[in-house]
């Protein structure tokens, strides 16, 4: 479950209308909104949709890394939100967003949806934009 810190906002009546799920998750597609390509999938607690709206920029819950995840904090590509709708069903989220840099995959392409099942397997169908290592370069700590 969970543990970020709670802000204020997320205890808000607009959040108590989504459903979350079992773990206080709700899914997120972030799509962007010139092209309506979809970038990518996600997961926000309260406290990451709170943060979304107050910063205008997409806040994700890392689910490995058990902490929120403002987009684009190590790599620079920041996902700024246009709008934000809620499905029939209020379990999932939808992210009109203007992708920094054209690049929403870890990998260095527009979208993580770059596989297409070409009827026997899966063709990479999109390019590599920008190597990963060189996005995600972290300084060397020393001994």
């Amino acid at each position: 479950m969970p543990t970020a810190t709670t802000t204020p906002a997320a205890n808000a009546k607009w959040l108590k209308k989504v459903k979350w799920d079992e773990h206080g998750l709700v899914p997120v597609i972030a799509q962007e909104a010139a092209t309506g390509d979809i970038l990518m999938f996600a997961w926000m607690n309260r406290d990451a949709l709170a943060r979304t709206v107050e910063l205008g920029e997409a806040v994700y819950w890392s689910r490995s890394r058990k902490k929120l995840w403002h987009k684009g904090e190590e790599s620079g590509h920041v996902q700024k939100v246009l709008e934000i709708r809620l499905d029939c069903d209020e379990d999932v989220v939808l992210l009109k967003v203007e992708q920094a840099g054209g690049i929403a995959c870890h990998t260095g392409r527009h979208s993580c949806f770059f596989q297409k099942f070409d009827g026997a397997d899966w063709q990479s169908v999109e390019p590599v934009l920008q190597d990963p290592d060189a996005i995600y370069t972290k300084p060397k700590k020393s001994k």
